[in-house]
């Protein structure tokens, strides 16, 4: 059963009543706390992203109502919205430019810093209090190369002294975290006690250190780290099968319902020609809306309970679904993606279909398809 929690974000603009992403905040925070159960770590809710197109702020919400107590956004506006939502736990932001510092700063969000002069940037803006020392353990994006960490820990220890900023956290990422044999991971944390044990000869006595994401904290035992990275978990992803619960699900209704004979093709330059005669359905999401194009050929939805296949191609609005002899009416309600226990496709599936990943699926989902909160009785 399903209560409804909120509805409509109001910043977004669907077409009412078409279509929408029905986001059920109750699989956020038992998500949570399946991590919870298994790890010593605090949980740092990573709501980059738009919450991977979930809705940031309910999520957040959520997240730190299940027991989160950080939060982690890639861009310096994700933070903002967060702390203007009313949001005053930690937040780390990793991807900023030199305008936005200020910004930040004065709302009190912890900034990543890489090299001498990122950091000299930092220093430059007084209200900046935090940062998160970054380094490369093998990754190899973002992140201080190895040869470069002591002058930037060293660099870091003066101005911590001088009372310019406080380091109060050290961290890195993870090249392999959802390997199960964890090889590479290992090494990855070798290399990062390494560097937290020489930002403390340097001085620094960093609070939190942190490397591991949604796999990883599963596949590594870093019990000298202080926080995990949970992304792609609190959605559902499961890279590891422990249990998690998909946390959205992308509905629509058929809008227009007719039949086509054998012989007569469907969509853009009809790929598809039917070979019998045919009941067809007009689903009014396309590739705008998040509904990946390159699936077209592989992908199907459900509708009255049953696996119809998406015929044709998929346009930028709309695509249709072969209802074949079934009877079937304008109206009736169409499941894109759910989380599988009704028989429906998943987000998985759709991956699959389009050879990506679920992430990309979710983050894909358009700012035109409403996002709908409800909370499941379970």
């Amino acid at each position: 059963m399903y209560l409804v929690q909120s509805h409509h974000r109001p910043e977004t603009r669907g077409i009412a009543g078409l279509s929408e992403a029905v986001v059920d905040l109750s699989a956020v925070r038992d998500n949570v706390r399946k991590f919870q159960e298994r790890i010593p770590q605090q949980v740092m809710a990573v709501v980059k992203a738009d919450a991977f197109g979930h809705g940031a702020v309910p999520v957040a919400r959520a997240a730190l109502e299940a027991g989160a107590t950080w939060l982690g956004v890639a861009h310096a506006d994700e933070a903002l919205q967060l702390r203007a939502a009313g949001l005053r736990v930690p937040i780390l932001a990793w991807l900023y430019d030199a305008a936005e510092l200020m910004l930040l700063g004065d709302v009190d969000v912890d900034v990543s810093v890489s090299t001498v002069a990122e950091l000299q940037r930092v220093v430059s803006t007084p209200s900046v209090h935090y940062v998160h020392l970054k380094l490369d353990t093998g990754l190899h994006r973002s992140g201080s190369a190895p040869d470069q960490w002591i002058e930037l820990t060293r660099t870091a220890a003066h101005y911590e002294a001088l009372g310019a900023v406080t380091v109060r956290g050290i961290w890195s990422h993870l090249s392999h975290g959802s390997s199960a044999d964890a090889v590479q991971s290992t090494r990855q944390l070798q290399l990062l006690r390494t560097g937290v044990s020489l930002a403390r000869r340097a001085g620094l006595r960093p609070s939190v250190v942190h490397l591991t994401n949604s796999a990883g904290v599963l596949t590594l035992d870093a019990p000298d780290t202080d926080l995990a990275r949970i992304g792609a978990g609190l959605y559902g992803i499961d890279e590891l099968g422990i249990g998690l619960r998909p946390a959205m699900r992308l509905v629509s209704k058929l809008t227009q319902v007719r039949r086509i004979r054998a012989g007569e093709g469907v969509s853009y330059g009809h790929d598809f020609v039917a070979d019998r005669d045919t009941t067809i359905g007009l689903v009014p999401l396309g590739y705008a809306d998040g509904v990946p194009r390159v699936a077209a050929q592989h992908a199907g939805v459900q509708c009255h309970g049953v696996r119809m296949p998406i015929i044709g191609r998929i346009a930028m609005d709309q695509f249709v679904v072969d209802a074949g002899d079934r009877a079937v009416e304008p109206g009736a309600p169409v499941t894109i993606f759910g989380d599988g226990t009704a028989g429906e496709p998943t987000a998985a599936d759709w991956a699959d279909w389009a050879g990506t990943i679920p992430h990309e699926i979710y983050c894909g989902i358009g700012s035109r398809v409403p996002r709908r909160y409800e909370e499941s009785e379970r």
